[in-house]
This record gives C-alpha cells, structure tokens and sequence, in this order.
C-alpha cells in the first residue's frame, strides 16, 4: 500500500486560518449551533473557533463542548495509567529527556520479570488497562522484545486480579510488524506526529529515524491496513502554533476516515512539560497558556464528537478538573514515566515533568467528588466493539446503554477491592445516587452488574 503523505496540507491550512482569523459573531454561532449537532465540525469551522476572541462566545464554546461530552459520554471517565518498559532511544528530539545524547538520566530496559513485576504494582493500584510505552530504541531482541512485554503484562497478576486490557504507544512499524502487535491482542496503538509542521518538525527531531516524518504521519495506516481497528493519535502542543495543528490534525482524521471510513479511537493532547536535559522543553516556542489549552480540548470536542479524548498527568491536577467538562474522557492516574517508576521512584529518569502527582487512590476520590464515574471498563474491546462498530453504535447514541452500567460495575469492583475507606464511602454513594438517576434499560442492567460485583463476581460487563 503506498501512501500519499500530500494529505497534511500547509498552504491549505494557513489559507484558511487567514480567512478566518477575525470571524463576524454570525459566524462563530452559526458553527457552534452546528456543534451541538453532533455530527463534527469541517477544517473551516474549526478556524472560526480558533479564530474567536469574545469571551462571551468563549463560555458558549465550552458550554457546548460541555453538552456534546454529557450527551455522548455521560458522566464516564476512563482511567488507566502508563507503563514505561524502556528509555532506551536511538533518536535525537531535543524536547525530550529520552533524546539519544542526553547523558542526565538512567537509561534502563525492563526484563520481562520487571515488568511484570511493574506490572503487579499497577494491579494492586486497582487498574485494569495500561499504556505501554516505550522509548525508540530496543534491547537486542529488537521488535520481539515489544512483543514479549506484552504478553508479560497480560501474564501478570495478583491475587486474581490482572490487566484486561494493553494499548501500546511504541515508534512506527511495517504492516507485517502490526500483524504481530495485533495477534498478542493489544487494544489501541497510540502514536503522536508530535508536530504536523513539516519545517518545525525538521528542527526538532535532529537525530535518528524519528527525523522521518512521512514514515511517522503513515505510521496509523500501515497498523490500521494491518487490522488494528483502534489507532490513538495526537499532538506535543508547544513546538508550533496550535491553530496549525489542530487544522492538520483535522486533515489527518479526514485522511484516516477516507481511506478506512473511520478516524482516530482517541486523541491525546500534551502539552509540552520540563525534561531533564532539555532546554526547549522549558522554553516551548509556541507556548500554550491555560485558556488556549481548554480552547484546545473544547474544539477538539465539538470537531470530533465521538473521539475520546485523553487527559494526562502532565497537567495539573485542577487543569485536569476543569477540562474534564469540556470533552475530556480518559485519564492517566498516578502515572510515572521512566521504566521501574511504580517499584522505585526516579523521577528525574522520566521523560518529562508531572503535573498530578497524586497517588491513585486520590485521583479517584477527587473525581467521584465532582460526580464522575471513573471507569475500568474494557467490555468493549473484548466484545468486538472496536473500530467502526464501535462508531456504529456510538453514533446514535446506543453506546451509552452498554458504557454507564459497565462504568459504574467496573467502578463498584474497584471501590469493593482497592479503595481506602474515605473513597470507598464516596464511591458507593455516587454509584447509587448514578443509578437512581438513570432510566430504563440502562438503570435495569446496571443494577443488575453492580449487585452482582457486590456479591463477589469480577469482571462483569454487558
């Protein structure tokens, strides 16, 4: 399959951003009425919302982005948290403490007994899917060893309990390499192009394969030809004008859907973050500040309604708070970014600052408090319901008769497994006053999952 890398368009997207950098209050709401339609936004209604300045019309944008998320999300939150198998790396991305000549930290590739062994101390948090991650260089086994770690953490267990779930975030591979990833039964393949701007990209990637950005931006449809049904894309905002990468972003999704008829599963929105060793990381040159950055995630909410959005610990922990109503419907929870970081802790190895460094535990209680329901959920993906039937039924909304009852019994075997006493009392308040609430089927299934996790049964779901 070859692939035209023509799709991300840049004359194309700063015509546009000009056209519409001062757009006429019609305009702006006649986008945002269309917005709450639910059916996402072209690259021109984007640059309109990129282009608004009335703060009025900003409250607007994220009351709407508030009501798209509540209608096709509901009160859900998706938790899982990375796993960091190396930090080994061959490239030389001068944003990144990983960065190949980056002599400040502790390279390290975990065996597959470390993982595992990481891997139970994620159990015994009370997760059930994690990201796995790597830096792009492997140990000698080479793509095996990706392969390997895997499967080790599917292994893993503790009492009982184990992972149900593996998304992987490692560098680009070949379709038959995806064939592979695929059979050990991985969810969603997660990568970033960091940036779409071809010149800024040059720049900023000086050293190894990464400096390749054609083989990058094709990388999510040689997986996706390869049968991964769930890709996870996004971008490092900070290494360019976010306007320009939220328009590219677009024309990728647009590519993806085009070719496959179905975009990205999810999209992450880092911002960049101090890391040892680099000075640019600390100094982006296009610098994101607080407001823009819920712009971001509200317009990417309006743009691509049944995308899931994911929230890292990047961020602080009220920043997290305040975007969770504006689209956001993953989390990452006591999260550590360098290999080994949930047995030891060496931040100073990791690939970059946290925001929340609050332990699981907290993170949750915090946000069954602002009556979300944190979810462990991984029915979907282990039913089938991935890729475009996911989106078939999510679309007219017949997703949300499966997603509440399975947020709130996979929650109830959190609450009843790991919790401490504070959070268990919040939790349990919260599931019932949830299930009071609802109606219908969705009230009559949940009801039944959470009494049946209340009678001893794990992993229970419709």
């Amino acid at each position: 399959m070859t692939i035209n890398t023509d799709f991300i368009n840049d004359q194309s997207i700063s015509e546009i951003l000009s056209k519409h950098s001062k757009p006429d209050t019609a305009k702006v709401q006649e986008v945002l009425v269309k917005a709450r339609e639910m059916k996402g936004l072209s690259l021109e209604d984007v640059a309109v919302l990129t282009g608004m300045s009335d703060p009025l019309q900003m409250k607007e944008l994220f009351d709407t982005a508030n009501f798209i998320k509540d209608t096709i999300y509901g009160k859900r939150l998706v938790v899982f948290a990375p796993l960091y198998i190396t930090n080994l790396c061959a490239n030389e991305c001068t944003y990144c403490a990983f960065r190949a000549k980056n002599k400040a930290i502790v390279r390290r590739a975990l065996n597959q007994e470390e993982i595992k062994h990481e891997t139970q101390a994620l159990i015994k948090q009370g997760h059930k899917r994690v990201l796995l991650v790597a830096g792009e260089s492997y140990p000698k086994q080479g793509f095996q060893y990706v392969l390997d770690s895997v499967r080790s953490v599917y292994e893993a267990s503790y009492e009982g309990a184990e992972i149900r779930r593996v998304n992987v975030n490692v560098a680009p591979l070949t379709v038959d390499e995806f064939k592979l990833l695929k059979a050990e039964k991985i969810g969603t393949y997660q990568i970033f192009q960091e940036t779409y701007h071809r010149e800024t990209y040059k720049k900023v990637h000086i050293g190894g394969k990464k400096m390749d950005y054609d083989w990058r931006v094709t990388a999510p449809h040689r997986a996706m030809e390869a049968g991964i049904d769930d890709i996870g894309i996004g971008v490092l905002f900070g290494l360019y004008d976010y306007r320009f990468e939220l328009l590219a972003l677009m024309q990728h999704i647009r590519e993806l859907e085009r070719a496959f008829g179905v975009g990205p599963h999810t999209i992450s929105v880092p911002r960049l973050e101090p890391a040892t060793g680099s000075d640019l990381a600390s100094q982006p040159p296009f610098p994101v500040n607080d407001l823009e950055f819920r712009r971001i995630v509200a317009i990417l909410r309006c743009a691509v309604p049944y995308t899931g959005i994911i929230m890292s610990t990047r961020e602080t922990q009220q920043m997290r708070r305040d975007t969770f109503a504006l689209g956001v419907s993953q989390i990452s929870a006591g999260s550590r970014t360098n290999p080994g970081g949930y047995e030891e802790d060496d931040e100073i190895s990791g690939q970059f600052s946290l925001g929340d460094h609050r332990p699981m535990d907290e993170v949750i209680r915090d946000v069954a408090l602002m009556g979300y329901i944190p979810s462990f959920c991984t029915g979907c993906y282990r039913l089938g319901r991935t890729g475009q039937d996911f989106m078939d039924l999510a679309k007219p909304g017949a997703i949300k008769a499966h997603c509440g009852p399975n947020a709130l019994s996979s929650f109830m075997e959190y609450l009843n497994n790991y919790a401490s006493p504070e959070t268990y009392k919040v939790g349990v308040d919260l599931v019932e006053r949830t299930i009071a609430e609802l109606e219908g089927l969705p009230a009559e299934r949940a009801r039944k999952l959470v009494d049946r996790v209340n009678k001893g049964q794990t992993d229970v779901f419709c």
